[in-house]
């Protein structure tokens, strides 16, 4: 588990626009939202990325570098980006399994018409420096911070320069 105020792993993952996204080379002016989504097969996942589609530029105004990633190859991401209306949200794809184990993730096995193994949702939070500011790990898809509220919130936490929470 990454505990807040403590440096997060650094992430490097290929994005469907062909270029590779690496978390030590973002300069935000406030954060890096890192969105994990379970893959193409959760419909609770296509809902909450296209509501972080609508509230872009909300995150742009508060200075927040905004990035989704999954365990999904990349065929299925592309057919996500088709037909899931996420157009400006930039999309990695082929998140390692061990990878993310060293993020906290939880892990599932598939059933039905999932993939045989994938990452549950969450979200993390990083300061310009890497260090982790707030984290959701969730081991099933729904329960996850509403986009609205974490606006929000990161709006009090610049105006109030508040402390992240929870490193004891």
């Amino acid at each position: 588990m990454i505990k807040p105020r403590t440096e997060t792993p650094d992430l490097s993952i290929n994005l469907l626009n062909d270029t590779k996204w690496t978390l030590s080379e973002q300069k935000p002016e406030n954060f890096t939202l890192v969105v994990v989504y379970r893959g193409k097969h959760c419909p609770v996942c296509k809902k909450y990325l296209e509501t972080i589609q609508d509230h872009l530029g909300d995150f742009k105004d508060k200075g927040v570098n905004v990035v989704a990633i999954s365990s999904d190859t990349k065929a299925k991401a592309e057919a996500s980006y088709k037909e899931w209306d996420i157009k400006d949200v930039p999309l990695g794809y082929e998140f390692p399994i061990e990878e993310a184990r060293e993020w906290g993730l939880y892990i599932s096995k598939g059933i039905k018409d999932e993939p045989e193994e994938f990452v549950e949702p969450a979200i993390f939070l990083i300061r310009p420096d890497r260090t982790l500011y707030a984290s959701s790990i969730q081991t099933m898809p729904f329960a996850r911070p509403e986009i609205v509220e974490l606006i929000k919130s990161i709006d009090f936490v610049n105006n109030k320069d508040y402390p992240a929470r929870g490193e004891a």
